[in-house]
């Protein structure tokens, strides 16, 4: 078989930067970078092609890979960065110190937050910020299902079928976005469209829900946040429902209240919004509960980029894996959307909490206020309604 142009991975000689060079880099951008998984893949657009240290070409394949594949996307393009480089190595110490500052971050806010969230002062913070963050997730629905469901009746027809099953079972279902996956390719790519030998798929589908885990509480959370991992589609929040249905309703390791409060802690935290995971394992199991939720939640991703992305990037345009991908985001729409109600009913309460969580909207839609300053914000008004 022949290649064409773009398909491989050319490794480039190492000496074009050097290896804790780059390291650094990523560093500083898992520290100090802000604004959401896609202005953080601008500004390694912005900072490295100009420097040099990778071309325009190896950016866009690398973030045509990113969209294509489950997992944060920040995470998985400064990954595909050190990995093209560097290989395993650099991959590794790349995707390390990129998610080492939330990381911390979450495991110091996570100890005064256990230590003292029977105080009322705390119990009113979050009486804000929990219907700030429901109007959060709701405008993700909303943004992931305008870009990619658009138009297109197919993919807003497996959005309202997977929303309609969240809402009425209250469970969300891991299955369904491997399901509404093999849906999408069935709707947009017959297998008469499949051309032959050039085109043949390797087995680069992966699915973990059969993931055996053992009874010690680490085993379950580890196997709990790699299955995590491997179905967050669409976006950082498309990991709500599978949380919620997991750490709530099947081990019931957080209430819904604590739940909440664990997104808004992935929200206003530097880094993908997935480091929830780490918020969650401390809660459940303390620091090695952190470290192993944390480990999991990036494990699918790590292993994606190491085996997975080169074939992702040599059959991106292969019908079945566009319409696999297109099924399988439409699907995490419709679980946010349907995330979005169960969760709302728990925390909309009264008269109060509901005018933040409408308040909050409107901000998000009409100024476009940053999610962390929008949950301070609230956080003060709980504060003040709760005094």
């Amino acid at each position: 078989m022949q290649e064409r142009p773009g398909d491989s991975i050319s490794m480039v000689p190492q000496g074009r930067v050097g290896l804790w060079e780059l390291v650094r880099y990523f560093l500083r951008l898992g520290a100090f970078g802000s604004g959401g998984p896609i202005a953080l893949a601008g500004y390694m657009q912005r900072d490295l092609i100009p420097r040099g240290w990778i071309t325009e070409e190896e950016y866009l394949q690398g973030l045509a890979f990113s969209q294509m594949m489950p997992g944060p996307l920040a995470a998985q393009l400064a990954m595909w960065i050190g990995y093209i480089r560097y290989g395993a190595v650099g991959a590794s110490l790349v995707g390390i110190v990129f998610v080492l500052p939330a990381f911390l971050t979450v495991l110091a806010i996570s100890f005064f937050y256990v230590a003292y969230q029977g105080l009322a002062i705390v119990q009113a913070l979050f009486y804000g910020i929990g219907p700030a963050v429901i109007a959060i997730v709701a405008s993700s629905a909303f943004r992931l299902a305008k870009a990619t469901v658009k138009t297109d009746r197919r993919m807003w027809f497996i959005f309202g079928i997977v929303a309609l099953i969240t809402i009425v079972s209250r469970a969300e279902i891991a299955l369904l976005f491997v399901v509404s996956g093999l849906v999408g390719i069935l709707l947009y790519s017959p297998p008469g469209s499949w051309r032959k030998q050039e085109h043949m798929l390797p087995g680069i589908l992966v699915s973990v829900a059969g993931l055996s885990v053992g009874t010690p509480l680490l085993w379950k959370l580890a196997g709990f946040f790699i299955k995590a991992g491997a179905f967050t589609f669409g976006s950082g929040l498309a990991i709500v429902p599978f949380l919620h249905q997991g750490v709530v309703l099947n081990y019931h390791w957080l209430t819904e209240r604590q739940f909440l409060d664990a997104i808004a802690v992935g929200i206003i935290t530097p880094g993908p919004v997935v480091i929830t995971a780490a918020f969650v394992g401390y809660l459940v199991a303390g620091f090695w509960g952190a470290l192993t939720a944390a480990a999991g939640v990036f494990l699918p991703v790590y292993l994606f980029v190491l085996f997975v992305g080169r074939y992702i990037v040599r059959y991106r345009e292969h019908p079945a894996l566009k319409g696999f991908v297109k099924g399988a985001t439409a699907a995490a729409s419709g679980a946010i959307a349907g995330a979005t109600v169960i969760l709302g009913g728990g925390t909309i309460i009264d008269i109060p909490t509901t005018i933040i969580g409408i308040v909050s909207l409107i901000i998000i839609w009409r100024w476009k206020l940053p999610e962390p300053l929008l949950i301070a914000a609230a956080a003060v008004v709980g504060l003040a309604i709760n005094r």
